[in-house]
């Protein structure tokens, strides 16, 4: 036995390092015996070929003997080099922190409880490295991940020993020359995907997923959630309320008084609110304004569908509804089959999923059963996959796009028109999470509920406007963007600005879906970044913290949107902030006027303004402020404002912003090209769209914002 063990741990070791190029710069190396059921297969999805192949090929990014792989009692076990300077980015949609080297993650499918320790909403178990590579780990299990933590005695690159008695620079977390990985499985799946640079290696990730999400254009409009008990007429009245007030509106989201019961819930209309559903739904669509429906997947007994779904449901209950298992197909069809009858079928443009992310108090337990054989903990972690990809399905069928919520994801989502949200409400934290969401493929909003002053308010929607979804979740609060009159004004300003850069923000998600780019980014991904990247204590009082460790400072309270531009948002109370600006020239987005050169500069912008900045170059295509979002065939007008002095192009996307005929080629990508003349002023052109291809926009003018 002892024998076959070490042949056993010897052959894991050596297959650790066989790797085979399964994608241009992406490597896959099998780890013992893994499981059928891991992330991409719930996922479903494929790789994006073409994307891949433009990246171009690029050379192993590790030394492969020093990746190691072992596997004993059921276990594998992981270890992958770092360098002295090396820092690690990514593990999922983290909230308090961007840099990861040196933390223990626990990756598991939770609500966030306020501590970055790898219990979120989309645990991905996937980490990039400012040396330009990225590891994914392909399990739908629990992982614990010791992001440069530990110490091995036979370490090539130990620490030195310290005395503390004697040493005022000890320190509680000696340095560590590794990411060790523990998989709770007999084997695992592991991918490798090279740079050059970081981006590339995201953009090999999201492409591998299939490319990110496209949305319909109204998608990318602004969303008001009502509140949760509102019936038809008060949602009808809501809705010409922002047609009164001009105030922009794409879809409205029920919250669960739509249904005849809620937690669990019967995928039902209560017919005491919405007596005609159709009518209803159709109501609202000649006003371009759609129809999105909260639910979450656990389904009550008092629901028509609960006889059918229990023959397919796990051992234990959600709230005293069957949890369903979605890998089964008959299960999938059953259930996905009254979505598709009951709503899509009269217009309801997409879903809100809730509640497939934790906590553990109320969620199936890990002791739960069910009928397909995988485990509790495997369809925990998948579940958030399983119902947008199985959603998104649906719409797919009917060649109709849609853009929705969930409450969970992981790696293999990246493709899904689904954003993340959560109960959270700390504004800090969800531009962290912004930020880190573009390093693990997932999309997160930082959403508008409720504010105790106009000021808050002004600042929280301001931040949304920049985000991937322009939401306010009123489904407690029953706030509206006109609830504060004093910032009234300015909320509109903001929000029909959102709708004039729709053609910029569309042009970015379109780079996510073909290139891999994600639209909203760390700044740490931006050429020229160089961060002040000193040590400093966190608390020095040795009783107070006895263990006191030496951090990095981090950039967490700004970001890049789409190319050009890099977002600062301020919070409230604050008069003035501080940005840090990349190398190269960047102006003000408002004024066109220079800002500042790879420094710190310090802004006061006032009330009405969320501080934003343009790369010298930049070109931000806008359309006029609609109050919906151009339908299929619609022409609007466009702007192209041009900031700096440099010469550029921009490729701007156009489809007919509805459907999945993008799939099969009808699109465009339209090149934006500005020019000095022999005076040396600037000039601008733009190219034609392809023969028999979508055409948007009808006149186009230049606006050069920088004399």
């Amino acid at each position: 036995m002892r024998l076959f063990l070490l042949f056993f741990l010897v052959t894991l070791r050596l297959g650790a390092q066989t790797w085979t190029e399964v994608a241009p710069g992406i490597w896959k190396a099998r780890i013992g015996k893994p499981e059928a059921y891991d992330l991409l297969t719930a996922a479903a999805v494929s790789p994006d070929k073409k994307g891949l192949a433009a990246l171009g090929t690029a050379t192993f990014p590790l030394n492969k003997a020093d990746v190691k792989a072992t596997a004993a009692d059921g276990k594998t076990y992981l270890r992958f080099p770092l360098q002295k300077q090396e820092q690690l980015y990514g593990f999922g949609l983290q909230f308090q922190h961007v840099h990861q080297r040196g933390r223990i993650f626990n990756l598991h499918v939770d609500h966030y409880g306020n501590t970055d320790n790898g219990r979120t909403h989309a645990p991905v178990p996937f980490y990039v490295s400012s040396e330009g590579y990225g590891v994914f780990i392909n399990s739908a299990r629990y992982l614990t991940v010791y992001a440069g933590s530990a110490v091995r005695l036979d370490s090539p690159n130990p620490p030195p020993v310290q005395d503390r008695n004697t040493d005022p620079n000890w320190s509680a977390h000696p340095y560590s020359d590794a990411v060790e990985v523990l998989v709770p499985a007999t084997g695992v799946d592991v991918y490798v995907f090279a740079g050059p640079k970081t981006l590339d290696a995201i953009r090999r990730f999201i492409l591998f997923q299939g490319g990110g999400c496209l949305p319909p254009r109204w998608g990318l409009g602004f969303t008001q959630r009502v509140h949760r008990l509102y019936t038809a007429d008060q949602v009808l009245k809501e809705a010409a309320l922002f047609e009164e007030k001009e105030y922009p509106l794409d879809f409205i989201g029920l919250e669960p008084g739509w249904q005849s019961a809620s937690y669990p819930c019967t995928f039902e209309w209560d017919k005491t609110r919405f007596p005609d559903p159709a009518a209803f739904v159709n109501t609202l669509g000649k006003k371009k304004v759609r129809v999105n429906l909260w639910t979450n997947p656990y389904v009550s007994p008092k629901a028509p569908l609960y006889p059918a779904i229990k023959p397919y449901a796990g051992s234990h209950s959600v709230w005293v509804g069957a949890v369903p298992d979605l890998t089964i197909p008959a299960a999938k069809k059953v259930y996905w089959d009254k979505f598709d009858r009951e709503h899509v079928s009269i217009g309801v443009s997409g879903y809100k999923i809730d509640e497939v992310d934790g906590g553990d108090a109320w969620l199936w337990p890990d002791v739960a059963t069910f009928p397909s054989g995988h485990s509790a903990e495997q369809i925990r972690q998948t579940y958030g996959l399983l119902v947008q990809q199985q959603s998104t399905e649906l719409y797919h069928r009917k060649n109709q796009r849609t853009y929705g919520l969930v409450r969970a994801s992981n790696a293999g989502g990246a493709s899904f028109p689904y954003v993340i949200y959560n109960d959270n409400y700390s504004h800090q934290d969800f531009i962290t999470a912004l930020i880190n969401s573009g390093y693990s493929g997932v999309l997160w909003t930082p959403e508008v509920r409720a504010s105790k002053t106009g000021e808050e308010w002004l600042r929280r929607m301001q931040t949304v406007c920049f985000s991937p979804m322009a939401m306010i979740n009123a489904w407690a609060s029953g706030t509206q963007p006109w609830s504060f009159p004093e910032v009234a004004d300015q909320v509109k300003a903001i929000a029909r600005l959102r709708m004039q850069m729709m053609p910029y923000w569309y042009s970015e998600f379109a780079k996510y879906h073909f290139q891999g780019i994600p639209p909203f980014r760390s700044m740490q991904l931006e050429e020229g970044f160089a961060p002040d990247i000193r040590q400093e204590k966190t608390n020095t009082n040795l009783e107070e913290n006895p263990y006191a460790v030496a951090v990095a400072r981090e950039i967490r309270d700004q970001y890049m949107a789409g190319e050009y531009l890099l977002v600062a948002p301020v919070f409230t109370g604050q008069t003035s902030r501080k940005v840090v600006l990349p190398k190269g020239k960047w102006y003000d987005f408002y004024t066109g006027k220079y800002a500042g050169d790879g420094e710190v500069i310090t802004v006061e912008p006032g009330l009405d303004k969320i501080p934003v900045f343009v790369k010298d170059g930049g070109i931000i295509p806008f359309m006029p402020p609609l109050l919906h979002a151009p339908v299929a065939g619609e022409k609007t007008d466009l702007e192209i404002r041009v900031y700096g002095s440099r010469e550029r192009s921009y490729e701007l996307y156009d489809d007919d912003g509805e459907t999945y005929d993008y799939e099969k080629g009808r699109y465009s990508w339209r090149k934006i090209t500005v020019r000095k003349q022999a005076d040396g002023k600037l000039s601008g052109t733009v190219s034609a769209p392809g023969p028999g291809q979508p055409d948007s926009y009808g006149q186009i003018t230049f606006r050069f914002m920088t004399n």
